[in-house]
């Protein structure tokens, strides 16, 4: 099994920052992708940031420029640095690995964390 551990959510102002970590550990010999998605009260699951074993990154337009991800693969953990943080950020943050379970690497596998609340207001 492969559990996640989020952590770095909170209550921040306007224009504000907060970094975001998701700590991997368990069955995995290699991780492929990271990413963080995000739901708001009464919206979809959207995707925020993505990040690949290469370490090309994507992001949605709303967060381009603000937010930053990356990844440390010896620590099989990602992060997000949100800055200049807005109201409409508000949500629950989700991380998302996509792994192999051993050196076969015979397809992957999808593990999600159990989400941090992000709270923009002043």
């Amino acid at each position: 099994q492969v559990q996640l551990v989020e952590s770095g959510g909170g209550l921040v102002q306007p224009g504000g920052s907060l970094r975001l970590s998701c700590a991997a550990s368990g069955s995995i010999f290699l991780v492929n992708a990271m990413g963080w998605y995000r739901q708001a009260p009464g919206k979809q699951r959207e995707l925020v940031a993505h990040i690949n074993i290469g370490g090309r990154t994507n992001y949605a337009d709303s967060v381009k420029g603000r937010f930053t991800i990356s990844r440390d693969n010896a620590k099989n953990t990602g992060y997000m640095q949100m800055n200049s943080l807005k109201p409409e950020d508000t949500a629950d943050y989700y991380c998302n690995v996509n792994y192999w379970r051993d050196y076969r690497m015979q397809g992957t596998y999808d593990s999600w964390g159990q989400g941090t609340q992000v709270t923009v207001s002043s």
